[in-house]
């Protein structure tokens, strides 16, 4: 059982290092609202973090409920995704990156995408993280796996 975590682990990091954009679910009132998102992962998977303006939507919803979830899928929007696809939702907690992380979690998040380094070092933007507690991993369409990420 753990040599399947640890393969379960190792697909999980390599999902979230090959895909450049992931759903963000926030919610206000208990209506959800999804973003597409650029995002970054952090190598022990107990962390995903994104870029957004502070005057967002999103961000808004966040600072009234932290709680989030994170769609991430390698489909192809082919039939052959049914057997294929992976699709990984992150459960957790999001919040801007504290001050003293900042310069850390810029360079992590502009190594996968410095096309965007304008937009983020923007006064108006925030860099946020998504402190995750839960994966589901979805793989052949019904394959459900829970990986629980302890920090």
């Amino acid at each position: 059982m753990k040599r399947n975590l640890t393969r379960i682990r190792n697909d999980l990091r390599k999902l979230l290092q090959s895909q450049s954009l992931a759903v963000l679910s926030t919610q206000e009132g208990g209506q959800p609202y999804a973003s597409l998102v650029a995002f970054a992962s952090s190598n022990d998977l107990t962390r995903l973090y994104f870029a957004t303006v502070r005057s967002t939507r999103k961000y808004a919803n966040i600072l009234k409920d932290s709680r989030v979830a994170v769609l991430v899928d390698n489909r192809a929007n082919d039939y052959t995704d049914f057997q294929r696809a992976t699709a990984v939702t992150a459960t957790g907690r999001a919040e801007e990156v504290a001050m003293d992380q900042q310069n850390d979690v810029l360079n992590l998040y502009l190594a996968k995408h410095p096309y965007l380094k304008s937009f983020v070092q923007s006064p108006t933007c925030a860099l946020c993280e998504v402190r995750v507690r839960t994966y589901l991993v979805v793989t052949r369409f019904q394959n459900v796996v829970e990986v629980h990420v302890s920090e």
